[in-house]
């Protein structure tokens, strides 16, 4: 491939944005000490305030801009033209944040962005405030005289599941279609190695309900003849596993990952498995992760520890979240769930199985002129030569922008890395991987500019 852009632009680029970073992180600290968590539960106001601050910025480059609420949280639509003819970007993120947790596991408060050992701490400060800030330095790093026309489109509910966004895709498609779509709202395979996320598992949460009894009764007197519920929704809990830990609900898809050097001496370190404790599944790691069903049991009403007492437990419930292979039916995938709790409940009890939340994975054919100009400007930006990566996670919004705009490019690229600690305590920013987003973003429109055709 030729080179689109001369060494002497992608030079002076990495020299802008390294000038502008010092004003780039002011702005980012100032954005992350807005506590934006969108649940319902947390003061809603500051939601608004964040949409407010992040169209102020937008503005502020130069951008037309509007907030625009579907029944739900605000949403930030900006634009500005390119040359004509030129090609159109949208570049996503999002402004709202996952509620902090308990405070005392944080090292510094969760909305006072504190600096240390290069990384910079605070709710929100990678997940996903620093995406809006990378499109801000892309902006701001071409000065007024963008190469190409840009969207940017910053959504105010990604951690509550995008309800509204549906609407917003069928009321404004037309201002957010492009050919190119950059969402910065995943992760690098690690510090130094930039990647494209090229696929995403899809989802779906079920309670399931098992009831055994219309009321309690005394555990000495009937246990022995009489199930409890608890102990039906631990056998049926139980049956969603093999001896192996592989999923064992019959008729899911499954698929394998990038063959990437990934050994359980990272798994362990990255996600803190206990020594002693082994990996469950079988295959290579990175496919278990990326490209297989998962089952994990979330959460479980019952009576309590301290509050229990001798008594035959009538009804029990769990939470249970399902990743599924990257091009599994989200809705055939429920129903397979569905059965096998059906089928597997012992001793009669009465099950009810509800659907939760769902949404389809991704998998990109990442080829063309558009995803080689990416893979240029990561190149740019990091010195190495990036990887295609698969994430475990499930980002629903990104099939939804895939369905939208089936003839736009999707670039699902990262501001994370394996220590971000997203949605964790004391998550936080690599600084100086961040610069490198920015730079890489920057170089990204540059090249889609000068690309012919």
């Amino acid at each position: 491939m030729t080179d689109v852009l001369p060494p002497d632009r992608i030079s002076a680029l990495r020299d802008r944005v390294a000038a502008l970073m010092p004003a780039v992180r002011e702005d980012l600290e100032a954005l992350t000490r807005i506590p934006s968590v969108s649940l319902d539960a947390f003061d809603q106001s500051q939601v608004e305030a964040s949409a407010e601050a992040t169209a102020a910025l937008l503005r502020a480059e130069g951008l037309e801009v509007e907030i625009v609420r579907e029944g739900g949280r605000p949403a930030v639509i900006g634009h500005a033209d390119g040359p004509p003819g030129s090609r159109t970007v949208m570049l996503y993120a999002h402004h709202d944040v996952q509620p902090p947790g308990d405070e005392a596991l944080w090292d510094s408060p969760p909305f006072e962005p504190t600096e240390r050992g290069g990384r910079l701490y605070g709710r929100g400060a990678a997940d996903d405030k620093a995406g809006v800030m990378a499109h801000v330095a892309a902006l701001r790093a071409h000065s007024g005289a963008l190469p190409v026309g840009v969207t940017v489109f910053v959504e105010g509910e990604e951690e509550i599941g995008s309800d509204s966004l549906a609407t917003i895709l069928e009321r404004h498609g037309e201002k957010l279609r492009a050919d190119a779509i950059v969402l910065a709202d995943s992760t690098n395979w690690a510090i130094g190695e930039p990647a494209l996320t090229t696929t995403l598992r899809g989802m779906i949460r079920v309670v399931v309900t098992v009831t055994t009894l219309d009321h309690g009764v005394h555990s000495g007197m009937f246990g022995g003849a009489v199930p409890d519920a608890l102990t039906v929704l631990v056998r049926l809990l139980a049956s969603l596993h093999d001896d192996d830990g592989e999923v064992a609900v019959a008729g899911l898809k499954s698929g394998v990952a990038a063959d990437l050097a990934y050994d359980e001496a990272r798994l362990r370190e990255e996600s803190g498995l206990l020594d002693g404790v082994s990996t469950i599944g079988t295959g290579s790691l990175l496919s278990r992760i990326w490209t297989k069903p998962s089952i994990t049991t979330i959460g479980i009403d019952a009576p309590t520890v301290a509050t229990s007492s001798n008594t035959l437990v009538p009804s029990a419930a769990a939470k249970i979240s399902m990743r599924l292979a990257p091009d599994e039916h989200d809705m055939d995938a429920f129903a397979l769930l569905r059965a096998h709790l059906v089928e597997h409940t012992p001793w009669g009890a009465k099950v009810e199985v509800t659907l939760n939340d769902r949404g389809l994975g991704f998998s990109a054919d990442a080829q063309g002129p558009v995803y080689e100009q990416a893979r240029a400007a990561f190149h740019d930006a990091w010195g190495v030569e990036p990887v295609d990566i698969g994430v475990g996670g499930s980002i629903p919004f990104v099939a939804a922008f895939a369905q939208q705009f089936p003839d736009a490019a999707i670039l699902v690229t990262g501001v994370e890395d394996p220590d971000a600690r997203a949605h964790g305590a004391n998550e936080s920013l690599h600084l100086g991987e961040f610069e490198k987003v920015c730079v890489a973003e920057a170089l990204l429109l540059a090249r889609l500019g000068a690309l012919p055709g």
